[in-house]
This record gives structure tokens, sequence and C-alpha cells, in this order.
């Protein structure tokens, strides 16, 4: 797919927690390097139990501390179009990753990853902190930073990547 602007989706569970606060990571580390008009970045979720909901009240909450934004989100299920809009779907844990590769057409198989896969010295699923304590949405945002900067650093090398 040649586009001047690489879509990227971000999918959890239920699109209250960990992919809404992928966003607004990966989105607020666009901004930083200057790379925001090449990318266009959403977020949704494997099942639609918070369709219009907007993120978990502890992930804004841990985000904005950290100066990310998510108010403007609110949740929604993956659509069947996600597969050929989207040019890179990164799932935030295996169930989520076996759910969408189960459900993607066989052309966009190759586009769904984990999202941790470019940090290898971590955990390779980020762990769901909607049961647990506020550590843990400070835990995942730990993980999305990490992932997010690796991810744009790979994207970057490629993009520039050339004849010099």
């Amino acid at each position: 797919m040649s586009r001047s602007v690489t879509r990227v989706l971000f999918v959890c569970l239920g699109n209250i927690c960990r992919s809404p606060s992928a966003q607004g990571v990966f989105e607020a580390r666009l901004r930083e390097r200057g790379l925001q008009s090449g990318y266009q970045v959403d977020s949704a979720g494997t099942g639609g139990y918070h369709e219009g909901e907007p993120p978990d009240r502890r992930a804004t909450a841990a985000a904005r501390q950290r100066g990310y934004d998510l108010s403007a989100q609110r949740a929604r299920a993956v659509r069947d179009s996600d597969f050929t809009e989207f040019d890179l779907i990164l799932a935030m844990d295996q169930s989520n990753l076996d759910n969408l590769l189960a459900r993607a057409p066989a052309a966009a198989r190759s586009r769904i990853r984990l999202f941790m896969s470019v940090a290898p010295e971590l955990p390779q699923e980020v762990p769901d902190p909607y049961f647990g304590g506020e550590q843990g949405f400070e835990q995942v945002l730990d993980m999305l930073e990490t992932a997010a900067d690796a991810w744009l650093d790979v994207s970057v090398s490629i993009q520039y990547a050339g004849p010099e």
C-alpha cells in the first residue's frame, strides 16, 4: 500500500484501557518527532462491550499525569473495514492477536502484529490493568512508551532508508 499517510490501529479487548492509552502515547510521540502529518492513528477493541464510552477513568488519569490526552477517544469495536484501511494493526496481547488473525482476510494478516514485538527486552503482552490497582496503569504506560518509540524508530528508518 503506498500512501502518503501511514494508518495505525491499536487493539485490545474493550478499547478502554490499553489501546486508547497506546493511541495517546503514539500520537504524543509523533508530535514530539514532528511526524504527526505522516500518520493517522486510531484504536479499537475485539469486543464491543464499551462502544461509545470514553477510556477508563484510571487510564485517563494515569495518561494525563504523563501529559497524554485521551479525552476525545471513544471505544469502538474492530470493523471489517479496518483490515483494509489500516497499514499496521497492533494487538496488545496474544488473545487479541489471535482474534484479529482469525477474522482478517489473508491479505491483511501480515500487517497484524503484537505491539510489544519491537521491544524484545520486555514482556510481549501488555497486561490488562482493568481489574488491578493504579500501579497497573503505570506499568502499562511504561511498556507503551518503550514500544511506541521502538515502532517509530523502525518506521522512520524504513521510511528514510535508501540511496544516500
